[in-house]
């Protein structure tokens, strides 16, 4: 690798089949597109990583507009389902070039690992035992690569009480895995609707922004932010170093209704 890998995460979309879908008050295709094209002006990126939540409605309409949102990028697409996905629709859908949905890919000197952490039926995530042993495989397999793991829900708290109740609920499990591989470098969520940057022994913890609604940190109760939607780009280095960023947009595309105590 001549050159760094460069990612983009983008995450929480929350599209609906119609266009005029709105998340508390926000127009999540117009907030998407403003985005992707705030992504395109930033360096050019080899991959993109899709975090889950890319449907709000789970209908087949809305995962065409995922496609058709992240087409101008020009780059392969990896996705992940999150807890407001329909799993079977989502594969169904973004499973043909340019997008994917396997849980592995190897690029360079580095291995990416993308975690299904959904339960049917639940907004909290939970890591299966046979996602474990994916992950614990995949390592062992490539243990001269340096390894970043995506997945949908955070592996720790994030200081939001009431969003922590819908955290992974075996983070332990996991991290017995990831604590057995020293070249995992970091995991990377989405979920949270908030940026996050912490450390675990040797692994950086990163959850990034939505593409429309911002949750508010540290709050107690459902609480949303003004901060304006935004995504993560990440550039991985041969000799194992990440740089990171977040990437916002100059203000939040329309009204929020801030009187809301969820949704």
């Amino acid at each position: 690798m001549a050159k760094p890998l460069r990612i983009l995460q983008i995450t929480d979309t929350h599209l609906y089949a119609s266009p005029d879908g709105r998340l508390l008050g926000l127009n999540t295709l117009d907030c998407l597109q403003q985005v992707i094209e705030l992504a395109r002006q930033a360096p050019a990126a080899e991959l993109v990583v899709a975090s889950g939540d890319l449907t709000h409605d789970g209908s087949a309409d809305a995962y065409q507009r995922v496609r058709e949102c992240f087409a101008p990028l020009g780059v392969p697409v990896y996705c992940l389902p999150g807890n407001h996905d329909e799993a079977g629709m989502l594969k169904a859908h973004l499973q043909t070039p340019p997008f994917h949905t396997r849980p592995a890919l190897i690029h360079g000197r580095w291995q990416l690992l993308l975690l299904d952490s959904t339960v049917p039926g639940r907004e909290g995530g939970h890591v299966s035992e046979a996602e474990l042993a994916a992950l614990d495989q995949a390592l062992t397999r490539h243990r001269n690569l340096h390894a970043l793991v995506f997945v949908h829900h955070q592996p720790v708290p994030v200081g939001s009480a009431w969003l922590d109740t819908m955290a992974i609920d075996n983070p332990d499990a996991l991290f017995a895995v990831l604590d057995r591989h020293p070249q995992t470098r970091a995991i990377v969520w989405g979920h949270v609707h908030q940026e996050f940057d912490s450390q675990s022994k040797d692994i950086r913890l990163l959850a990034t922004p939505s593409t429309c609604l911002q949750f508010m940190p540290g709050s107690k109760d459902f609480s949303v932010d003004t901060r304006p939607p935004g995504f993560r780009w990440l550039e991985l280095h041969a000799d194992g170093r990440l740089e990171t960023g977040i990437e916002r947009l100059p203000e939040t595309p329309g009204s929020i209704d801030l009187t809301s105590r969820g949704y």
